[in-house]
């Protein structure tokens, strides 16, 4: 594929599945890599905003096709990366985006809290990328990317189901990059901080919720967002965008902090 200058960088190869598809970062990235020519699987739990997103991107011009698809089920995620690998052909990149927050003080955590949040952050990420990275090694080519978050390094309080779960994926992730090195694979991580979405509006108890991600919490331990405001959850495809393209060919085992400097550059 040839470039001019201002062009994107181009991908590995024109398939990519994404995870988390239905809303959010994920949308935003299926949106992005289906703008730039690729054919997106896109893969989500929640069925009906997953139709919606498909729709959407296939009327603006673009290809997509929906997996409805629990990244907690081991069985399950083989045959839907077999049926995409079918449908729409080899897949040259993944986008790992799915993920659940259960939030609450740690000693108040039900063990179905903590359980359901390693099914989907951690266990999700190892189901696809073993089923996806497996089929990478043998073509020796491929990117994935896993959106983790700057609570992985940064602790935050309410958040240690999450913080714990994102920090294990992380961890797999990069391990995974170094195993699969050798075989031309590429694995990296996006660490995003407070992005306009609906689980960090979840959050807030009311309107004054925003002013107060954005200025921090001294008596939480949390700083606010030096740039003063909120990623858009495109700012973060864009990055995730970046890591899955050509690009970003030299890099690998890498964690992206997408956060606004809220982890003061850790």
């Amino acid at each position: 594929m040839s470039t001019t200058a201002g062009d994107p960088a181009p991908l590995p190869e024109p398939v990519a599945l994404v995870t988390g598809a239905a809303g959010g970062i994920g949308a935003a990235v299926a949106r992005t890599l289906a703008r730039q020519g690729m054919a997106v699987a896109a893969a989500d739990a929640a069925a009906e905003p997953l139709s919606s997103l498909v729709k959407e991107v296939t009327e603006a011009g673009g290809t997509a096709r929906a997996y409805v698809l629990d990244v907690s089920r081991s069985a399950d995620v083989e045959e839907t990366v077999s049926r995409v690998e079918d449908e729409l052909g080899p897949i040259g990149v993944l986008a790992n985006v799915a993920g659940v927050l259960r939030p609450g003080p740690a000693l108040s955590l039900s063990d179905e809290d903590w359980t359901a949040t390693f099914a989907v952050n951690t266990t999700g990420v190892f189901h696809v990328s073993r089923a996806v990275g497996k089929r990478m090694a043998v073509r020796r080519a491929g990117a994935i990317v896993t959106v983790a978050s700057n609570a992985a390094s940064v602790p935050r309080s309410q958040m240690a189901a999450y913080g714990a779960s994102k920090a294990a994926a992380t961890s797999f992730t990069k391990t995974l990059g170094l195993e699969l090195a050798e075989y031309g694979v590429r694995c990296n991580v996006v660490a995003p901080g407070s992005t306009d979405t609906p689980m960090l509006r979840g959050l807030w108890h009311d309107e004054a919720g925003e002013q107060g991600t954005l200025r921090g919490d001294m008596a939480a331990y949390r700083v606010g967002i030096p740039l003063g405001k909120l990623a858009a959850p495109q700012d973060v495809a864009d990055a995730v965008v970046f890591l899955l393209s050509s690009a970003a060919s030299h890099i690998t085992m890498h964690d992206l902090y997408v956060d606004g400097g809220a982890a003061l550059g850790r």
